[in-house]
């Protein structure tokens, strides 16, 4: 395997990386902390940022917002519109300030069509209007049936967020106003709802970009697979390969709660890499938000109050602790040191041992015992020197992108990421395909402290060869501060780029509400 030279010149390995970063992620980021699970419009669920790997497009970035989990197929007759008073952003620091250089703004509006009025049909003497947003089939080349349109605008802040330069971003035809497609209802009201729903991805005027972006915003399929149910049932499984670990739970797509079983609202963008970084450094930091108006609950008026925000997944979660979750969704990365204790000393590792300690064969804590966590500290607010932090770095919570690593076709790309010797992988980013669920149980018991497979061409400072593996301990911490360190931890429910869609916006076409 060969490596250029900005991935190793002066830092810690891709692999640390990608392990560490991996301890803010067990599963998406659903109804996470008590306040947005009253808000289902405006919670984030998952937050994607990778290289375009689309044939043609390796000089862009992908950005994906999704929003509204859970959402069942047949959960009709209103279905998954979006709040018509929130906004919705994606923020992008480019220089490593922790605070957002671009932001893009998602607006949304739901109409009723025909003249303002919804669909009406003759009930003896009466025109009645319908309960039902469609009257008959809608495609690609005739939504006559339909009987209301959901669009929304998109506009680019440069600077600071609420007090930035506005741009409006405008369509190759000049259109400012993008339709939403209807939310996949079933196969006798969109027969062919993928050439439906293609036909709202819109190429975009990137404001002072001479190459066009590319914008979709609508229903897609959950890409996120993970055992929900049993993790936070005090993790009712032994979270052990059962290939290699008896008694251990099976991989296997019966174990996934989400992927073919639920969709999401995703709020896809796609942009030339040379528009969205400067001219001397090629890391980016991204995350998304939703911010509503009035006291940060839905209600009166004012100023618009942050009430979502997501980068790396299940942060909230299984990281914060239940005291600080609404604050967290609130906050901004410039303000992550007063959340710095629950990385330096976290409590899932506390709570994996309580319960996992037996199953592992262990007579004494299993948990890491190198306090602070300063690994974890490095990943979870700076990066890593040399592969993806950026210079003059502010600790910060964000999806940290190397955007000069070439992009690994579907075909190619390992589930595990930079761990695998996939370095556009998560945590370098992070991909639909990454199966950060399996990574980040494992590096959460310690998986730092033990040796990593990548080798000693990544030159890193201190490390000890293995000459016979060809393993390297990255003198993060050592073995015997993780005694379960090198188990093989899963939750059973696998995820490959090969189930997934090879070209914008990547996840799958929505499952239909009929039949099911």
């Amino acid at each position: 395997m060969k490596f250029n030279t900005y991935l190793i010149a002066k830092g810690l390995a891709a692999t640390a990386l990608a392990a560490s970063v991996g301890f803010g992620v067990n599963a998406a980021s659903h109804r996470e902390a008590p306040q947005i699970a009253k808000m289902p419009k405006v919670d984030a669920t998952d937050f994607y940022v990778f290289r375009s790997y689309e044939r043609g497009r390796k000089d862009y970035v992908t950005f994906i917002a999704n929003y509204q989990p859970l959402q069942a197929p047949y959960g009709g007759p209103n279905y998954f519109t979006m709040d018509e008073d929130a906004v919705y952003e994606i923020h992008i620091d480019n220089d490593g300030d922790a605070k957002e250089d671009l932001s893009f703004q998602f607006r949304f509006t739901n109409t009723l069509v025909k003249n303002g009025k919804h669909i009406r049909v003759p009930v003896g003497d009466k025109k009645i209007a319908v309960p039902l947003r469609a009257v008959g089939p809608i495609s690609a080349a005739s939504t006559s049936n339909l009987g209301e349109h959901e669009a929304y605008s998109l506009t680019l802040k440069k600077g600071h967020r609420n007090g930035g330069k506005t741009k409006t971003l405008r369509s190759a035809s000049g259109m400012t106003e993008f339709t939403k497609p209807l939310d996949n209802v079933g196969n006798k009201t969109i027969p062919d709802y993928a050439a439906y729903a293609n036909s709202y991805i819109y190429d975009v005027k990137i404001p002072g970009c001479k190459q066009d972006g590319r914008v979709f915003a609508g229903q897609r399929a959950e890409a996120f697979a993970v055992n929900l149910g049993e993790i936070f049932d005090l993790v009712n499984l032994v979270p052990l390969d059962g290939d290699a670990f008896p008694g251990g739970i099976e991989q296997s797509r019966e174990n996934d709660d989400l992927v073919g079983k639920a969709n999401v609202t995703s709020l896809a963008i796609e942009l030339p890499t040379k528009c969205i970084t400067t001219d001397d450094e090629v890391v980016i930091g991204a995350w998304t938000t939703a911010s509503v108006p009035g006291n940060g609950k839905g209600k009166g008026k004012g100023n618009m109050q942050q009430v979502s925000r997501l980068s790396n997944p299940l942060v909230n979660e299984v990281v914060i602790g239940l005291p600080d979750k609404d604050k967290f969704n609130g906050s901004k990365p410039k303000h992550d040191s007063q959340f710095a204790k629950y990385v330096t000393n976290p409590s899932l590792p506390y709570l994996l041992d309580a319960l996992f300690r037996d199953a592992v064969g262990a007579d004494s804590d299993i948990a890491p015992s190198n306090f602070p966590r300063q690994d974890l500290v490095t990943a979870f607010l700076t990066g890593f020197p040399g592969f993806n932090q950026p210079a003059g770095v502010v600790g910060s919570e964000m999806l940290r992108l190397n955007t000069a690593v070439e992009p690994t076709w579907r075909n190619r790309q390992h589930p595990y990421g930079v761990v695998a010797e996939d370095l556009a992988g998560f945590p370098n980013g992070r991909r639909p395909g990454d199966d950060v669920v399996d990574i980040a149980l494992r590096v959460v018991m310690g998986a730092l402290c033990h040796p990593v497979p990548l080798g000693a061409e990544l030159g890193v400072d201190g490390a000890v060869e293995d000459e016979e593996s060809d393993l390297i301990n990255l003198g993060l911490c050592d073995p015997e501060d993780a005694p379960v360190g090198n188990a093989p931890f899963t939750d059973g429910a696998p995820i490959s780029a090969a189930e997934l869609q090879n070209v914008f916006p990547y996840l799958n076409t929505p499952l239909a509400g009929s039949p099911n």
